[in-house]
């Protein structure tokens, strides 16, 4: 059995792969794909034969690729089971897939590097207003997240292990920080991180862990 993760170090969406992968004590090697580099190794031909809509990350999985971070946990939690990523109960697996769904659908894709890029690039916008976009989007967001966990019982955000949750949250909690965002109204979500920071599966997907991180 292979698993290769074709990633970039700092890309949030690879890190949520990364995070699913090792809660579920999987082995896999990293195949770093630089994305600023040479114009972005993400649009070379052979890169996207791999994803033809050249973002990571990308899995290949015995020869077969896959794209798309939440289409790739939703493979790992339907291949390999065992730990679960995800609750038994179906209410409770879609109110998971939900909260992972705000992140991956309805902020991170406002606030990648692309869109970033071309606010800046192509919008001649200087980087006091490309903030002010990013941290309007993630106070919508964080919001929403935030209610969604509020007064919880459980360790993290639906139970008391890690899970699917945590692999889209603690990303994007570490792009607000790279923003300054403000997040003091948002407790729950910052106790979730804090706890996550303490386990190793998390400590090794983290960016500064990453083979290709920049010197």
């Amino acid at each position: 059995m292979s698993l290769e993760l074709y990633s970039y170090w700092r890309s949030s969406a690879a890190w949520r792969v990364r995070l699913a992968l090792n809660l579920k004590g999987l082995d896999y090697q990293i195949r770093p794909v630089h994305l600023v580099e040479g114009g972005g190794e993400q649009f070379s031909p052979a890169y996207r034969k791999l994803s033809p809509e050249s973002l990571v990350p990308s899995l290949v999985h015995d020869g077969w690729p896959l794209s798309q971070s939440l289409a790739i946990c939703e493979y790992l939690e339907a291949t390999w089971p065992q730990p679960a990523l995800l609750p038994d109960d179906a209410r409770a697996a879609a109110a998971v897939r939900s909260f992972c769904a705000l992140i991956a659908c309805d902020t991170h894709p406002l606030n990648n590097l692309r869109v970033l890029k071309y606010l800046g690039e192509d919008l001649q916008l200087d980087d006091a207003a490309r903030n002010a976009w990013y941290r309007h989007w993630i106070g919508r967001a964080f919001g929403a997240l935030q209610a969604r966990v509020a007064g919880r019982s459980t360790d993290f955000a639906f139970s008391d292990t890690p899970g699917m949750a945590e692999c889209f949250l603690v990303p994007q909690i570490y792009n607000a920080r790279r923003f300054d965002c403000p997040l003091a109204d948002y407790p729950d979500l910052l106790d979730i991180d804090a706890r996550c920071a303490e386990l190793p599966a998390f400590r090794a997907a983290h960016p500064d862990a990453q083979i290709d991180k920049p010197a």
